[in-house]
């Protein structure tokens, strides 16, 4: 496996250094609504595009959550990085945690924002044929954000989404991304791990909800923790993006603070 140098974002001029992956639908500007008002002070985000997205859209690859784990881990060699935390969303969950069963001396603290278990996501059979043929298919893509953000939001806003991810992505790249991070079990690589580990949920997600958190993610981490945010659905960034940047970056924060929580989050199991 060849690493490729991921195009990225570099924000903020802080100690810790942070490494952010997209989910499924977008590349790097899925992050867009909460760049302006990141900690610089404190971190220094680096905001990638995996293969298949964004400027790495024409960009050969397996499209595999652990190629992607690979990229990452060679961007932070590239950048100097000896250790990081991570943020993941959705599928950038998975990959996030793939780059923890990778080099967990590595990772200071882990993010997921409604991220995918590392035991996969098994969908039923017309789950399945839904999300397969999205690659190919944007009214596909149109009912799965509808569906994972409650049926709330605005005809417009479902719209746009919709364009920049058919914009942004590879559809060969797309639907090869999905056979990996729904099929892929790596559970028993990262179960047990020491690392602080908090996953974010929004209530108004039905896929990737608080309760499914319970029973994988706080099971797989120690110290895992869990936030739900009552006003979003599976895309916090635009749906909450103050919530989601207070409740990441007081985790975050907490490595070099020794503060505890403060009440809105659940410990691990």
């Amino acid at each position: 496996m060849t690493p490729f140098p991921l195009p990225h974002t570099l924000l903020g001029e802080g100690p810790h250094r942070v490494i952010a992956v997209h989910g499924w639908f977008a590349d790097r500007s899925a992050y867009g609504p909460v760049l302006m008002d990141l900690d610089g002070a404190a971190f220094t985000y680096a905001v990638v595009d995996l293969r298949g997205y964004g400027e790495a859209k024409d960009a050969v690859g397996a499209y595999t959550t652990s190629e992607g784990a690979a990229d990452v881990l060679d961007l932070a060699d590239r950048l100097g990085w000896e250790r990081f935390s991570l943020v993941g969303h959705s599928m950038g969950g998975s990959v996030a945690q793939r780059v923890l069963a990778a080099a967990p001396h590595r990772v200071r603290r882990l993010v997921g924002v409604s991220p995918v278990p590392a035991n996969g996501l098994q969908l039923p059979p017309e789950q399945w044929v839904l999300f397969a043929s999205a690659a190919h298919t944007p009214e596909n893509r149109r009912a799965i954000l509808d569906i994972t953000t409650g049926g709330v939001r605005p005809r417009a806003w479902l719209d746009r989404m919709v364009r920049r991810s058919l914009a942004v992505s590879d559809a060969k790249a797309f639907r090869a991304w999905l056979d990996s991070w729904a099929s892929d079990d790596f559970h028993t690589e990262v179960d047990g791990s020491p690392v602080a580990a908090l996953a974010v949920t929004g209530a108004l997600d039905p896929a990737l909800s608080a309760d499914l958190m319970r029973r994988t993610w706080l099971r797989s981490y120690p110290h895992g923790e869990l936030a739900e945010l009552p006003g979003a659905g599976h895309y916090a960034m635009d749906e909450v993006p103050l919530e989601l940047i207070r409740t990441v970056e007081d985790f975050l924060r907490a490595e070099d603070t020794g503060e505890g929580t403060d009440g809105f989050r659940e410990g691990g199991a």
